[in-house]
């Protein structure tokens, strides 16, 4: 067979100058040179750096990584990385507010790991989230890494979609240094306060209180409403209404006038009952009890009862407009309300959602936009995206002809943000129902309702209202004042932007009336109703009202309501019950403090301008220092008269009526951190304590059918600050114990074989509040003990249920005090963990969601 020539044109490049030759040769030959002459000019050229990407999580940086390419490598910062120092002020109060930044405990690895990958790398980018704490975090980042300015470069995107990460690494920035600064002058300022006003509070009123710039402001508002509550008077008023039954209808027109006297909360007893009685009603009373003063009276039609005369019907029409895609604290406001969930836990779930889910077939995919937003503009890309979806769904009927746009109402909202939508709307919660954890899943559908329902026409109603009189006109009205009944009736043209609820109700069923109704016609109720009602106190905060309190008053900002409920929880000033916000006693008593000797500070106009300062400093109008300087002068001069003016409940405290078991002295009443109790007035000569009602608790013990080792007395069941334990009757002569499990059963030390090196007798396995540890068996005679190595330690312990957070196994694992729990395996990537026999919260969710989930136009 003869050799295959190639010609000229036919020849192979040289793999680097693209030169050629131009010889024919064999085909052979020229592969093998070929091939010889690329492995020769590889080895000789050097390999091509690669870019160094830095964002906070692993989730980001597993979505980012797949639009990225080989070219760059991309690592997680694990969030920040340096802070003011723990134990220390940390600021230069005599040299302009100098901070001091230290290396937060844990993570010189990681900043180990990306000094080694920058020194190598091409280029950096740093690529933090968008707000003030990423543009801190990624400044943080460029000063440790101790990188060229000239190789470093900051990447901001919206969402992470391939688009945006394409576009965003195109035309990379640089660290925005007014935003650093904002963020910087908040955190001074939090530690300014925080650090200054703490120990005051520790040497007034008890160790381990804290105060806080934003925490006190917020705890005051729910301390505020708690003094309203108490300080209510509650008073009666009356409702008097008629039902009618016309064509298989029923309807209710309720009192609004009398003798042109507008009726609200106005109506007396002797008036309503007047009223009912013209009418053809009569009232019962309700059978009596504890709570009769509250009950509604009852009511029944007497034979003969009067007619009314419809004097007014009129028809209109009803537009109801879609509202915006929501901003961080909408989505919380409605997240609390409508899914049950914490501000804390709507951000988490929003955070995973935005940082990327796994989508078989697609990897991770980020499906929201950013979630701490105050705007609630759309790129014009989305908008397009999604009257595509609305017209491929819905029909081109609820298209408007031009996209609504919304205008933010957040005063200084960042306007270059977007509003909290989802990435590609073609994804629908449907779609995703199997990929998503079911919180995620409700999470994602609200987020998807509200946007697509934004872009959609409003729903069109006709509204009916009739005006019903007594006495009719054509009786005489000289001698009983003249009532008007109102009666409204919905009925939906058109559902518009509410077809996208449509499958989950809105809670409620319009009334409708008859269409039989004529004016000049009488018409005869089948049903007085008279009630009585007493005026309710303003409710307490919900997490909702509280975040939409603090939005309305302008303190904080969207990425901090979450931590201000958070924070003043974990202080303990105030408790969540039934899921509302109560204050504490010592919560009161902290604030009232506080609001005395710092209440040009501690109050809501103050706290709403600094955050308007701290806005004018992001935009570059404002040094940090001198917003720094103004504050400071003013609390130092605050702080100083408080030193002195501020009464000490510790030095001075209130002496109750209970008298010391111990020395027969008074009781004073002290607090702690965790509240009020009572301390003996002898202190420090007498140090006896008693619960603040002065009932001392003791646990009654539990006879069992050991016997001691020591002394052969019976063993009883006692509890201690460490739980239960068995010890001997005869103490305190025997001061034997023993442990024992939650079933009363004796826990015996697990052998392990090793020699203790004291000794030689065998070391055992016991357990302590730190958690298991090795002991020699010989105790107490040698107190030989050491930590217990990892050989002998149990590994995790498999379960059958997945993480409801990332779909991998649970495991159970002990505490460092020696307490199971649940954990994920996914652990350090996935945190998720809680106790033994607690439900998930997918479990604690079963309950059907409320009514009006869909009711996108009530925000």
């Amino acid at each position: 067979m003869a050799k295959t020539k190639k010609t000229a044109a036919d020849a192979d490049p040289d793999p680097e100058t693209g030169a050629d030759d131009g010889a024919t040769t064999d085909a052979t030959e020229a592969t093998d040179g070929a091939t010889k002459k690329t492995a020769k000019k590889a080895a000789k050229r050097p390999r091509k750096k690669k870019s160094l990407v830095i964002v906070e999580s692993p989730a980001k940086a597993r979505t980012i990584n797949k639009y990225l390419g080989t070219d760059y490598v991309v690592r997680a910062s694990m969030g920040h990385i340096r802070d003011l120092p723990k134990g220390k002020f940390g600021i230069d109060l005599e040299h302009g507010f100098k901070p001091e930044y230290a290396t937060i405990r844990g993570k010189g690895k990681v900043i180990s790991e990306l000094k080694r990958l920058a020194k190598g790398a091409e280029a950096v980018y740093l690529a933090p989230d968008m707000d003030r704490e990423g543009e801190a975090i990624a400044w943080h980042l460029q000063e440790i890494l101790e990188v060229p300015e000239d190789r470093v470069f900051r990447v901001v995107f919206n969402e992470i979609t391939k688009a945006a990460i394409k576009d965003a690494f195109k035309e990379p920035g640089r660290l925005d240094t007014d935003k650093v600064d904002a963020q910087q002058a908040r955190r001074v300022l939090d530690r300014i306060m925080g650090y200054k006003l703490s120990p005051l509070l520790w040497k007034k009123i008890a160790k381990g209180l804290s105060a806080g710039r934003v925490q006190s402001v917020a705890v005051r508002l729910i301390v505020e409403r708690e003094k309203e509550i108490r300080a209510f008077e509650s008073e009666e008023y009356w409702r008097v209404a008629v039902r009618f039954e016309l064509d298989d209808k029923t309807f209710q027109a309720d009192l609004r006038r009398l003798d042109g006297t507008r009726i609200e909360k106005n109506l007396d007893e002797a008036t309503a009952r007047g009223l009912v009685d013209r009418l053809g009603g009569e009232i019962i009373e309700p059978p009596a009890t504890e709570e009769t003063n509250k009950q509604q009276k009852l009511v029944v039609l007497k034979a003969g009862a009067a007619p009314l005369e419809l004097v007014e019907l009129e028809e209109k029409p009803k537009t109801r407009r879609p509202t915006p895609p929501f901003t961080t604290s909408q989505l919380q406001q409605k997240a609390s309300t409508m899914l049950r969930f914490s501000a804390k836990k709507t951000m988490m779930i929003a955070q995973q959602l935005y940082e990327g889910v796994e989508i078989p077939g697609e990897g991770s995919v980020g499906l929201i936009t950013y979630m701490r937003t105050d705007s609630t503009r759309v790129s014009p890309v989305a908008v397009e995206s999604v009257r595509a979806v609305i017209e491929d769904k819905f029909g081109k009927e609820y298209l408007p002809e031009k996209p609504n746009a919304y205008r933010s109402k957040a005063k200084g909202a960042q306007e270059a943000h977007e509003a909290i939508r989802p990435t590609e709307p073609h994804y629908t919660p449907d779609d995703l129902k199997n990929v998503l954890t079911r919180d995620q899943h409700r999470m994602y559908r609200l987020i998807w309702n509200k946007f697509v329902s934004s872009q959609m026409k409003p729903a069109i109603a006709h509204v009916t209202t009739a005006v019903f009189e007594h006495p009719r006109t054509k009786d005489d009205r000289s001698s009983a004042p003249i009532a008007r009944f109102v009666s409204q009736g919905e009925v939906q043209v058109f559902d518009g932007h509410l077809r996208v609820f449509a499958t989950e109700g809105t809670g409620k069923e319009d009334q409708t009336l008859p269409k039989g109704l004529t004016v000049g016609n009488d018409y005869t109720p089948k049903e007085v109703d008279g009630s009585q009602h007493f005026t309710q106190p303003p409710p307490r905060f919900t997490e909702a009202t509280l975040v939409k309190e603090l939005e309305k008053k302008g303190i904080g900002r969207p990425s901090t309501y979450a931590s201000i409920i958070s924070t003043i929880q974990d202080r303990g000033y105030v408790t969540l019950e039934q899921r509302r916000f109560s204050a504490t006693e010592l919560g009161e008593i902290v604030t009232d403090r506080l609001v005395e000797h710092f209440g040009n500070l501690i109050n809501t106009e103050f706290t709403a301008s600094m955050e308007g300062d701290l806005d004018s400093v992001e935009r570059g109008e404002e040094r940090w220092d001198l917003v720094v300087s103004r504050f400071h002068t003013l609390f130092a001069d605050d702080l100083e008269k408080a030193e002195t003016n501020m009464r000490s409940l510790k030095e001075d405290p209130e002496l109750s009526e209970i008298k010391c078991d111990k020395c027969g002295s008074p009781m004073a009443v002290l607090y702690n951190k965790r509240g009020k109790f009572l301390g003996c007035s002898k202190y420090p000569e007498c140090k006896n304590t008693l619960p603040a009602d002065g009932v001392r608790k003791t646990s009654e013990a539990i006879e069992t059918d050991y016997k001691c080792p020591k002394c052969e007395s019976p063993m009883v069941i006692r509890d201690g600050k460490r739980g239960r334990f068995l010890a001997c009757t005869a103490f305190p002569k025997c001061k034997s114990t023993a442990s024992v499990d939650d079933d009363g059963k004796i826990v015996v030390p697990k052998k392990t074989g090793v020699d203790c090196d004291k000794c030689g007798s065998e070391m055992v396995i016991r357990g302590s509040k730190r958690g298991p540890f090795l002991a020699c068996s010989a105790f107490p005679k040698c107190r030989n003990a050491k930590p217990l190595p990892d050989e002998l330690r149990e590994p995790p312990k498999p379960t059958d249920e997945l993480c409801e957070q990332c779909g991998k196994p649970m495991v159970i694992k002990s505490s460092r005090w020696g307490k199971e729990f649940l954990a994920c395996s996914g652990y350090p990537d996935c945190k998720n963990a809680r106790n033994l026999g607690e439900p998930s919260s997918d479990e604690n969710s079963d309950e059907p969601e409320p009514a009006g989930l869909s009711d996108g136009a009530d925000d």
